[in-house]
């Protein structure tokens, strides 16, 4: 009988082992399949001059200085150099948290690292642009999504693309513009309450196609959080993709700068 367990005991040791080896194996595939993969920056860059909500205002950027001196640091003076930055949590790609509209909702430092790796999904509006420029993305828009591409996976990021992101830097006025095109408060619900996504994004600088705040409002009073100012998703397919976020961890932080890529399929 003791032979018996003990011929269990050493079996499931080794079968533990043999596990644990492939899972540190499977880890290393994924990443060489990853490195093999094509990335595509989503983030715009942003500069004192970029587009930002009327109502926060531009960001100033100017060489940091000595406290005692107040003489900024120079690499010929100090050997090195660094800026310091002046501006609202909401500038350029950036993050909401739903602490931004929610005295009681999850801050940045609060959101889960593994909601900052999601499956990316891409709705393209700009086809139903033409005979509506400032179109607002509706259910119905995404059940025929879903005909052509399948179902939009749980736990997905969901992003709009609307090409406003080509205007950031050629136009940036007309990329501030009301309306623009957007969500609606209706397809906000459907993808949360019915498909179960995390997140959502996209290219403008608020959710709704007008400055009503309804449905950003709604999902962050839900518990949901946002990218906004997104890039580059004409470069992304519909369904495939993987979307990866990140931004600083700022204690008790309501918002700020972030950087957002996808590894295409």
């Amino acid at each position: 009988m003791r032979q018996s367990i003990g011929r269990w005991a050493a079996a499931s040791t080794a079968l533990w082992l043999s596990c644990a080896a492939q899972a540190q194996g499977s880890l290393a595939d994924a990443y060489a399949i990853i490195a093999s993969k094509k990335f595509v920056d989503l983030t715009e860059a942003f500069s004192p001059t970029t587009p930002v909500w009327k109502g926060f205002g531009q960001a100033t950027l100017s060489a940091a200085s000595d406290p005692v001196t107040h003489q900024p640091y120079t690499i010929e003076k100090d050997g090195f150099r660094t800026t310091f930055y002046s501006m609202v949590g909401q500038y350029g790609t950036h993050i909401d948290p739903p602490a931004h509209f929610d005295l009681k909702g999850a801050t940045l430092d609060q959101i889960p690292l593994k909601e900052m790796i999601l499956p990316l999904v891409v709705f393209d509006a700009t086809p139903l642009l033409a005979k509506d420029p400032n179109h607002a993305l509706n259910v119905a828009d995404i059940n025929a999504w879903e005909k052509s591409h399948g179902p939009i996976p749980k736990g997905a990021f969901a992003a709009l693309r609307t090409d406003m992101s080509k205007d950031w830097t050629a136009n940036p006025e007309r990329f501030k513009r009301y309306p623009f095109p957007a969500w609606s408060l209706e397809a906000i619900r459907f993808l949360f309450e019915q498909r179960g996504v995390t997140a959502i994004g996209h290219e403008a600088l608020d959710t709704d196609i007008k400055e009503t705040l309804a449905s950003e409002a709604w999902l962050l009073k839900q518990g949901h959080w946002q990218i906004e100012v997104m890039a580059n998703l004409d470069q992304v397919p519909a369904t495939g993709a993987v979307i990866v976020m990140t931004w600083p961890k700022v204690e008790n932080g309501f918002g700020f700068p972030a950087r957002a890529f996808a590894m295409l399929p």
